[in-house]
């Protein structure tokens, strides 16, 4: 898995196609990691993205994930939207397929924070279990190379881990200097899981569903901004390099040429030293930013 990669969720306020231009410009800068999932509904045109990125780069010098979203649990639901997603992505496997979140319970598409499905259930292990059979299928039919969870805490990865033919790859978790979940990533970590980290800087433009006055945002904060002055980079570089040295793997999101550009020069030159890492480190502030 590179590195970096490129996160596709566009919020409310970004189109597909704005999504799409984003994927091919960041693939001629040089990215190869590319994080997608079918609630984004943009598969399709980033499908049409991938194609033309196909053109110029072979297929195995690129990292696709996707995910499963909460409606599609259920039995007999998991292979068929893996392959509605490598339709709309217009390719013969994904290298990752995560459970998006390991509860069944949704809400509709551009729902305010006051928004509660009435069918909202706690987490059940056998229930997902059942989940993860139709996942471990999709790695033994070559549709998936590797699958993983996302959202996920130590004790249910504990009984996943216990019970799991096909171990998870990956727990895909929010992750940034405000939002650093040290015991939850050294688990991950220590059982042979690679921590991949949604909003790495933040999430300035997230829903409004997602907001409450308590949120900090990490780029602002004095200490990424010290040191990003002391660097001269854009205070998400910060972010992105302490992340990157800690051992997970971000996945920003942009559309910009410039900002995406500047995430993937900044972790590939010129690392925080040890004192910058752990002044970083300490900013912990336990800020959930996305609410689930």
């Amino acid at each position: 898995m590179p590195a970096i990669g490129l996160g596709t969720f566009g919020s409310d306020h970004v189109s597909g196609s704005e999504v799409a231009s984003a994927v091919v410009g960041a693939a001629v800068v040089g990215y190869r990691h590319f994080d997608c999932a079918s609630v984004y509904g943009n598969e399709h045109e980033i499908g049409s993205a991938l194609q033309q990125i196909l053109g110029t780069t072979k297929r195995d010098q690129l990292w696709i994930t996707s995910k499963l979203w909460n409606d599609k649990h259920g039995e007999n639901d998991v292979i068929p939207s893996c392959k509605q997603s490598l339709a709309d992505l217009r390719l013969d496997y994904l290298d990752l397929y995560l459970v998006h979140w390991p509860f069944p319970n949704y809400h509709p598409p551009g729902c305010d924070v006051t928004s509660r499905n009435k069918n909202a259930k706690p987490y059940l292990h056998a229930e997902f279990m059942k989940t993860w059979r139709q996942m471990e299928e999709l790695v033994d039919s070559g549709l998936v190379r590797h699958i993983g969870t996302s959202n996920m805490t130590i004790p249910k990865l504990k009984l996943l881990l216990r019970d799991a033919r096909i171990k998870p790859a990956v727990n895909e978790m929010e992750l940034h200097p405000h939002f650093q979940q040290q015991e939850l990533f050294d688990f991950v970590r220590s059982n042979g899981m690679i921590p991949v980290g949604y909003c790495p800087i933040g999430s300035p433009a997230r829903p409004e569903r997602d907001r409450t006055p308590d949120d900090t945002e990490p780029t602002h904060d004095p200490v990424i901004v010290k040191v990003a002055n002391r660097l001269g980079v854009h205070p998400a570089v910060v972010c992105l390099k302490w992340a990157v040295q800690r051992g997970q793997v971000p996945i920003p999101f942009s559309i910009n040429r410039d900002h995406y550009l500047s995430n993937l020069e900044g972790v590939v030159s010129h690392p925080l030293t040890d004192d910058e890492m752990r002044e970083v480190s300490a900013i912990d502030r336990n800020c959930r930013l996305i609410k689930g």
